[in-house]
C-alpha cells in the first residue's frame, strides 16, 4: 500500500473539510463524498481499494464512514495526513455541535429553540426505525435482533452486553459506574469503541447511561440531542458531544468527543495493513454475523425510549408523517429538516 506521491497536508485539511462541513445525511453521504473525492476526481484511490477498505472498516466498531475518511487520508498522505484529514472530517460538525448546545442547555432556552428540537425528536423516532428494519437481514441471526431490540428498550446501559454476548455466541458456534467523569468517559468507550453496526447503534448505548442512570439529560433532551446529532453535518456519533456537555458542559463535550473518537483513529493508523485479512477473516465474519443483527436489534429497540419522549399531540403528527415520508424515499436529513420547521411552527 504505497502513498500517493504530492499529496500536502493542506490539501487532506481542505478536501476532508469540506465533507466534513458538507457531510449531511450521515454515512451514505460521507461514503459517497469521499469516493467522489479519492477514487473518481482525484484518482488517488483504486475503486477495489476504496469498497475493499470500506468493508474492512464496517468490521471495526466505531463510526465506519469517519474511520474510512481517516483510512483515506492516511492512504494519500500517511500518518500524519490521517491525523489531520480525520481531524478536518470531526471538527466541522463538532463546532456546530457545541454551539447548539450552548443554547438547547441553557437553563431558559429560547422557545422556539425548544420547539425546533421537539419537532425534529419527534421526527427521529421514524428515521432510527427505519434505519434499524434496513439493517436487518432474514437470512441472519433473527434471535440477536430480538435480542437486541429487547435490550435497548429495556436494559438500559446493559444493551452492550447483549451486543457483546451475541457476537461471542456466534463465534463460539463458527470456532467449537459514579461520578461523572468515569460515567462520561466509560460511555464514549462504549460508543467510540463498542459499537457495532453504524451510528444509530450509540443510541441505546448512551440512552441508559445519560437519560436513566446518571440523570444528565431529560428524555425529551435526549431525543433532542439525537435528532440534533442527524441534523448537523459529520458523522452520527457528534450526538455524544451533546451527552458530554448535559453532564459537565462544554470540557464534558470535548473529552467525550475525543474519547468516541480515539479509537476510530487508532483502529485505522494501527491496522490499515492488516485491513484485507481482517475482510476475509472468517472469525470476524462469524462475530460480526452475531453482533450485527443485535445491533440491528438494538437500534430498532431504541426506538422505544425516543417514543417515550414524545408528550405533545403535533409530536405525534410529526411523527406520522415522518414516517410517511421515509415510505416515500425522502431522504432522512429532510424529513428531520421538516419535523423540526414544523415544530417551530406551533410557536407562531
Amino acid at each position: 500500500m504505497g502513498l500517493v506521491p504530492g499529496v500536502p497536508l493542506g490539501t487532506v485539511a481542505r478536501e476532508w473539510g469540506k465533507i466534513g462541513a458538507l457531510g449531511f445525511g450521515g454515512p451514505p453521504a460521507h461514503v459517497a463524498l469521499l469516493r467522489d473525492l479519492t477514487v473518481d476526481r482525484r484518482a488517488w484511490i483504486e475503486p477495489r481499494e476504496f469498497e475493499d477498505a470500506f468493508a474492512a472498516c464496517s468490521l471495526l466498531p466505531g463510526p465506519a464512514s469517519t474511520q474510512l475518511s481517516i483510512y483515506c487520508a492516511q492512504r494519500v498522505a500517511g500518518r500524519r495526513g490521517a491525523l489531520v484529514g480525520g481531524l478536518a472530517f470531526i471538527l466541522p460538525g463538532l463546532l456546530v455541535c457545541l454551539a447548539i448546545a450552548a443554547v438547547a442547555f441553557a437553563d431558559e432556552p429560547p422557545p422556539v429553540v425548544d420547539a425546533f428540537g421537539a419537532g425534529a425528536a419527534a421526527a427521529v423516532v421514524a428515521v432510527v426505525v427505519q434505519a434499524g428494519i434496513a439493517l436487518i437481514d432474514p437470512r441472519r441471526g433473527l434471535v440477536y435482533v430480538v435480542a437486541g431490540a429487547l435490550g435497548a428498550a429495556f436494559l438500559g446501559p446493559y444493551v452492550i452486553a447483549i451486543l457483546l454476548a451475541a457476537g461471542l455466541v456466534q463465534l463460539g458456534r463458527h470456532t467449537l459506574q459514579t461520578t461523572v467523569w468515569p460515567a462520561l468517559i466509560w460511555l464514549s468507550v462504549k460508543v467510540g469503541g463498542l459499537s457495532y453496526g453504524g451510528g444509530y447503534v450509540i443510541i441505546p448505548l448512551m440512552y441508559g447511561d445519560a437519560v436513566e442512570a446518571q440523570g444528565w439529560m431529560t428524555e425529551q433532551a435526549f431525543a433532542n440531542a439525537v435528532a440534533y446529532g442527524q441534523i448537523t453535518p459529520g458523522p452520527v456519533t457528534h450526538t455524544v458531544a451533546f451527552v458530554g456537555y448535559a453532564a459537565a458542559g462544554f470540557p464534558g463535550a470535548l473529552v467525550a468527543t475525543a474519547v468516541a473518537f480515539a479509537p476510530s483513529f487508532a483502529f485505522v493508523m494501527l491496522g490499515a495493513r492488516r485491513f484485507e485479512r481482517l475482510r476475509h477473516s472468517p472469525n470476524a465474519r462469524a462475530f460480526l454475523d452475531g453482533a450485527g443483527p443485535a445491533a440491528a436489534g438494538a437500534i430498532l429497540g431504541a426506538a422505544v425510549p425516543l417514543v417515550g419522549a414524545i408528550e405533545a399531540a403535533w409530536q405525534w403528527g410529526i411523527l406520522a408523517c415522518a414516517g410517511v415520508l421515509l415510505a416515500f424515499r425522502v431522504p432522512p436529513i429532510a424529513v428531520l429538516v421538516a419535523g423540526a420547521l414544523a415544530g417551530v411552527a406551533t410557536t407562531l
